[in-house]
This record gives C-alpha cells, sequence and structure tokens, in this order.
C-alpha cells in the first residue's frame, strides 16, 4: 500500500484522479446508457440532414389511396373489387411486383353475399341476382393471383388467434438467429384467399427508436413464432424469383440476409441502418389516376410498385431523421431504394472498440502533457484532436457508409482536461472544511470527538456504504396542527417537545440524522463511522422512540386533563430499510449536508407510508429483517411493488424485542392467511384471518386485517390474472 502511495504521489494526485476517471468514463461507454444512446442517435441524424441518400434510380413507385383517391372513389374501406382493378390495371402498365402496405383481416363488406346481410326490403329478383354475383374477396384473389402480388402483414405486441392459409414462406438458416431477432407475440394476417393467392406475404410493421424516429428496420423477425421477412425484402424476392431467403447466424447474432443477388449485412438482430433521402414527391402516383387510366406505361413498367397511402386521416405517418413527417408507405420505399441503390448505412462491430481505443488514447495524452505544456499549446493541441475526430467520423459516413461516434471521445478528454484544469481549484476549497464544524451538527458530540481524534477513518466527499435508514413520520399531523391555528408557538413547543427525545434516542444508537422535514425524521446509521450492527441499532433505536413517544403522550394527556384542553395522541410511523447508499457532503460550496442518497434511500421513505396503510407502527425492509430476525420479534406482512419501481420487496412488522406467546400466535395466524392468500385459497384465507382477530386482543393489528379482508373479498369476487404471485403493487408514494 505504501509503495502504491508512492508510486502515485511521484505520478501527481490529480493525474491519478484523471487516470480514475478516464477508466471510469471507459466503464461508462461499455455500459452504453440510454443518455449516451440517444446523444449518439442525434449525431448520427445530424449526418443524414447534412448529407442524404443522393436521388439515383428511381426502381420504386406508390401508388397513393391520397385524399384525391378518397374524393373521387369514395371514403377507406373501398370495395375488393376497386383493388381486384387497380392490381390488374398496375399489371397491364408492367409492374414488376405489386405490394400492399395494407392489411385485410377481414371479409369485405361490401361483397354481394354481405349486401343481402345488410339491406333490408330487397326484393327477390334482387336478391337472386345479387347471390349470382361473385364474392368481392374472391374477385380480388384472382387479380392477386395472375401478377406478382405481395400482402402486408402486421406485427403485435400482443398474440391473437387468426386465420391463418397453408402457405409458406421460404426461410433457410446459417446458424440459429431466434435469439437474436426482434420478437412479436402476435401477427395479423390477411384472409386466407388472399395469402394463398399471393406471391409473397411480409411484415410491413416498422419500430421506432425510443424517441419515436425510424433509423433501423428489420429485415425479418420473429412473428407469432414464425420467421417472417420484411415487406420490403419479401418484395425483393418475389422480384428476383427467388424461392428462399437465407439468413446467416452467429453466436454473436445475426450477420446478414441474402436472396441470390442481394446479401444485405446487418446488425446481430436483423436490422439495418436506412440511409434515407428526402420526401421525393415524385414517387407518388394517385391511385384514382391508375383505375381512370390517366397513368403513362413508362412510369410504372418494371418498376416496385407499392400500394399505401399519404392520407393523414389514415394514420400512417412516421418520422426519419430527414423528415418530421413522412408516410409510412414511403419509408418502405426509401428502404427499398436504400437495398437496390447500395446506399446502405451500417454500424461495424469495431464501432465500439475504435471509440473506446481513440478515448483511451487521447485521455492518456492529455493527462501526460497538460500538467507540463502550456495553456495556448493544450488549446491548440485540443483543436487538432476536434478536427480529427469529427473528420474522421465523417469521412466513414460519407466514403464507407459507416457510422462512428465521435461524441464520446471528444466530450470524454474534455471533461480530464476540465478536471486537471480546475483540480487546484477545488483542492484549495476542499481543505478549508473542518471536521468539527462539518459534523457537529449532527452528530453525538462523542463520535465528533472520536472522528478528531482518528480523521482518516473519514472519507470526505461522497462513498458508497452498505447503510440502514430511517422514515419517521407523525401521523394525522394536520389535525393536530389545526388545534394550534390560534396558538403556532404552542405547535412549536410542541414540536419540539416531541422531536427532542426521540432525536436523542436516535443518537443514543449510534444514528445519525440527516434532516428533519417538518414533523418527520430522516435517519442513518454507519455512517460516517462503521458500525458492524447498524441493522440492530436501527430498530433497537425505532423501539425505544416508540416508547419514548408513549411517555410524552401519558404527560400531554394528564396535563390536558388538568387544564379542560383537547387532548389528541401523538402516533409515528417508523420505516427501516437497509442497502448500498451514497453518502458524503451533498449540496454547494457555501452550503452543505452530510446525507445519504440512494435507491435504498427511496424506498425506505417509501416503507415508512406503508405504516398508515396496515395500522402498524414499525414497518422494515427484507435486507433489514434477514440482519435483525433474531434479535426482535418481527413477522412478515406483505410483498409490494413502491412507485418508481420495478422489484418487489418484502416488507415486515417489528413487535418488540422479545418472541412472546402473543407474537408466536400472530406470526403463525399471518403466516397461514398469506399462504393461503398467494395460492388463490381465499375461503382459507379469511378462516386465517379471522383466527388471528380472535388471538389479536390489543388490536395491534385491526388495520392490517381489515385491508387484506378488503383485498381477499376483492379477488374472491373477481380473481387476479394468471401469472398473479401475490405481490401488491402501490399506485402512489
Amino acid at each position: 500500500m505504501k509503495r502504491i502511495l508512492r508510486l502515485a504521489r511521484s505520478f501527481g494526485l490529480f493525474r491519478c484522479l484523471c487516470l480514475g476517471l478516464l477508466v471510469f468514463l471507459l466503464a461508462v461507454r461499455l455500459g452504453d446508457s440510454r443518455v449516451l444512446d440517444e446523444f449518439r442517435l442525434r449525431v448520427f441524424d445530424m449526418y443524414q440532414v447534412l448529407q442524404p441518400r443522393p436521388a439515383g434510380e428511381k426502381p420504386v413507385r406508390i401508388v397513393d389511396i391520397d385524399e384525391k383517391s378518397l374524393s373521387e372513389l369514395g371514403q377507406w374501406p373501398w370495395p375488393r373489387t376497386y383493388l381486384a382493378d387497380l392490381v390488374t390495371k398496375l399489371t397491364d402498365l408492367g409492374a414488376a411486383v405489386v405490394a400492399f402496405d395494407v392489411i385485410f383481416p377481414e371479409a369485405d363488406r361490401l361483397s354481394p353475399a354481405a349486401a343481402l346481410k345488410t339491406f333490408r326490403s330487397l326484393d327477390e329478383v334482387t336478391r337472386e341476382r345479387l347471390s349470382e354475383l361473385p364474392d368481392n374477396d374472391r374477385v380480388f384473389a384472382e387479380a392477386v393471383h395472375k401478377s406478382r402480388a405481395v400482402v402486408g402483414e402486421s406485427a403485435l405486441s400482443t398474440a391473437v388467434s387468426s386465420e391463418t392459409s397453408d402457405t409458406t414462406i421460404g426461410i433457410a438458416t446459417f446458424g440459429d438467429p431466434k435469439p437474436f431477432l426482434l420478437s412479436y407475440p402476435g401477427l395479423l394476417r390477411n384472409i386466407p384467399v388472399l395469402e394463398q393467392a399471393a406471391a409473397g406475404r411480409g411484415v410491413f410493421t416498422i419500430q421506432n427508436e425510443r424517441d419515436g424516429i425510424v433509423r433501423r428496420v428489420p429485415l425479418v423477425m420473429e412473428a407469432q413464432g414464425q420467421i417472417r421477412p420484411s415487406l420490403a425484402f419479401e418484395m425483393l424476392r418475389v422480384a428476383t424469383g427467388a424461392s428462399t431467403i437465407l439468413i446467416r447466424a452467429s453466436e454473436a447474432g445475426i450477420d446478414s440476409v441474402a436472396i441470390p443477388g442481394f446479401r444485405i449485412a446487418t446488425d446481430k438482430n436483423g436490422q439495418f441502418w436506412v440511409r434515407f433521402g428526402r420526401h421525393d414527391p415524385s414517387l407518388y402516383i394517385s391511385a384514382a389516376d391508375v383505375l381512370r387510366g390517366r397513368v403513362d406505361q413508362a412510369a410504372l413498367k418494371d418498376k416496385l410498385v407499392i400500394i399505401g397511402t399519404s392520407s393523414v386521416g389514415l394514420l400512417d405517418i412516421k418520422t426519419t431523421p430527414i423528415d418530421a413527417a413522412m408516410p409510412g408507405v414511403e419509408v418502405h420505399a426509401q428502404i427499398l431504394e436504400s437495398m437496390l441503390n447500395g446506399e446502405i448505412l451500417a454500424r461495424p462491430d469495431y464501432a465500439l472498440a475504435l471509440e473506446l481505443i481513440a478515448t483511451a488514447v487521447i485521455g492518456i495524452l492529455i493527462i501526460m502533457l497538460a500538467p507540463v505544456l502550456s495553456p495556448l499549446v493544450m488549446v491548440g493541441l485540443g483543436a487538432a484532436v476536434l478536427v480529427l475526430l469529427v473528420g474522421s467520423s465523417w469521412l466513414f459516413y460519407t466514403r464507407q457508409g459507416l457510422l462512428i461516434d465521435f461524441t464520446f471521445p471528444l466530450v470524454s478528454s474534455a471533461l480530464i482536461y476540465m478536471t486537471l484544469t480546475f483540480a487546484n481549484y477545488f483542492k484549495e476549497r476542499s481543505q478549508r472544511r473542518r471536521i468539527r464544524s462539518a459534523f457537529g451538527q449532527y452528530l453525538a458530540p462523542a463520535l465528533v470527538e472520536e472522528l478528531a481524534r482518528s480523521p482518516e477513518r473519514l472519507v470526505l466527499g461522497g462513498e458508497q456504504r452498505t447503510m440502514t435508514v430511517m422514515f419517521s413520520d407523525v401521523r394525522d399531523f394536520t389535525t393536530i396542527a389545526e388545534s394550534y391555528k390560534n396558538d403556532p408557538q404552542g405547535l412549536t413547543r410542541l414540536m419540539n417537545r416531541f422531536l427532542t427525545p426521540l432525536t436523542n434516542t436516535i443518537i443514543a444508537h449510534k444514528g445519525t440524522i440527516d434532516k428533519y422535514m417538518g414533523d418527520a425524521i430522516m435517519a442513518f446509521w454507519n455512517a460516517p463511522l462503521h458500525d458492524d450492527a447498524h441493522e440492530i441499532n436501527a430498530c433497537a433505536a425505532g423501539l425505544d422512540m416508540l416508547a419514548c413517544l408513549k411517555v410524552v403522550n401519558r404527560e400531554r394527556k394528564a396535563e390536558a386533563a388538568a387544564s379542560g384542553a383537547p387532548y389528541v395522541p401523538i402516533r409515528i410511523g417508523i420505516g427501516l430499510n437497509t442497502g448500498t447508499c451514497v453518502v458524503g457532503n451533498i449540496g454547494s460550496e457555501l452550503r452543505f449536508d452530510y446525507s445519504v442518497l440512494g435507491d435504498s434511500v427511496n424506498l425506505a421513505s417509501r416503507i415508512e407510508g406503508q405504516c398508515k396503510t396496515y395500522g402498524l407502527p414499525m414497518v422494515i425492509g427484507s435486507r433489514t429483517a434477514r440482519a435483525v430476525e433474531g434479535a426482535f420479534a418481527i413477522v412478515e406482512i406483505d410483498v409490494i411493488v413502491v412507485k418508481g419501481k420495478a422489484e418487489p420487496e418484502t416488507i415486515y412488522a417489528v413487535l418488540g424485542r422479545e418472541k412472546t406467546e402473543r407474537y408466536d400466535k400472530a406470526h403463525d395466524s399471518i403466516a397461514a392467511m398469506l399462504r393461503c392468500y398467494r395460492a388463490r385459497d381465499w375461503d382459507g384465507a379469511l378462516v386465517a384471518l379471522e383466527t388471528g382477530r380472535g388471538a389479536d386482543s390489543d388490536g395491534v393489528f385491526s388495520e392490517f386485517y381489515r385491508v387484506y379482508e378488503k383485498r381477499i373479498l376483492a379477488f374472491r369476487d373477481n380473481p387476479p390474472p394468471d401469472g398473479w404471485n401475490g405481490v401488491f403493487v402501490l399506485e402512489t408514494k
């Protein structure tokens, strides 16, 4: 250890600090938080805005169900005979493939047979003539069968039961891609007669990024247990006449998706980055113009045609890095153009390694050179680094279509340089702090003296520790305060009267007062000095606080009886939780507090709130309970998920220091009730509940049993869903 300290001194304390910062930043980058990911995506979006995909050949056309078509032909959905005519005309005009960015999951309600059931007062002649007419869906299917048509399907986030056809899509795999594919439980399909007639079927679902922008699209995905191609890639398969789609995968993920003549490299999930062009109105042809014969054959001959909509009222609008509102059908068209023209973006597997190496090299150079070079030289060096990083990233994008992030190396090097620049200032400020003035406000005098004698036991700033945190709050304090509305000083005296003994009790059990929040107290154990028995000390403090409050209430009751004043007893709830926290001086240079932060602190506050829910004075978390199980009489009362968290927490009530006969009866009755409750044995739970009530002569658990009785009766009438495990989710804090 001494040798390490000597090396640190020779290298420089601040250099060591910055080296640690560099390691931390590299770890943060490896963790790839949501903030970093979204910032990186914004940079890649900026690249596409600055240089979108250049306009090249236009092998794709969009037959648009636009406002003009809706005005001429009527509102959507149209009779399937219109669509049959549309497919026939597109085929006659020489379209290579016709695909639908529309789904037909139900039979046409405008078919003649449906009209017989819908229209009233039809004469027999009309009925007979209608019954002789062909079904609209079959007319549509015949037109689809005579063309090279691809029908669209929609992947769903929930499983659905849908009628399926016997047709299959040829998928060949090299390796197992399923663990990596985007997976959807459900798949909304077309009616079987259309699926059987179509040359292909592709999923048109496009998954947005977290911010709602379309950047990456899957070429293949798993929907309802089957591997399905995307609409765009299925169009390519049908256009080339290929019978099979080949997916190559390894242990690292999916490598590529291919058909003869086309091999598209993807990320590990089977997605590829689309290089978008700007919105192109020339791709659109009105469906009404096709049906009315107002389209020249040259506009559609040998084109891949997608039938979709740009109508805002039909709600198929997407956001791309370039356009805030682009019709979804054009997104599919741009995907096709991007693949066919070879304008595909990629974020290679080595991108992360390249970014980490750049961060490490630049960071180490700054750490070594900044203390010995002049500020002017460092500014010039920083400018050179900026040009190098931004220029290299831009060249990768423009020349090779690769997405390499320059922002993290740049921001990391700036942070390290700033840390070195201002380290002396922060050191000077921190040296002015004295232990006595910092801790005299919230520690027992004996502890302050101990710290003064052994300052090496204190770590200033923030440090991570396993701690026990307490929240204490007065029940119905508003009612008490209202009785002092004409005597605010009397309310202040009352608060001081009960807060003083509670505070002294906490300090006597080696606790640290964090803060007072009105009538509430926040305290913690195991900081600033280590306390190996912090869970036991915290529970002992809680029980003694309840005992102190009984003394205060007895005195107040006697005083009220003597003066004839109203008496409202003071009742408190105490919540304890143990977990990893960050503790240290938190605030500003002008004002700070020695305080504790962390998820465990928030959970302690939520647990204290459950004292009121269950009518119990002291509730603790599971980690605290495990540590004090042999020292106190505790009983499990519930498994909850507090608001803002996903993980369940088992909570316990602390009844005292000794396990008496009364405790044993309560413990056994509650345990039996919870077993039945979680096993959905509602009648058994009610029997155990009544047994517990009979043994609860003091009414300690009266509110607790009332809460469970209400839950059990509700579940008996309306059973919880499958998969329910007895966990109670709190809707409020």
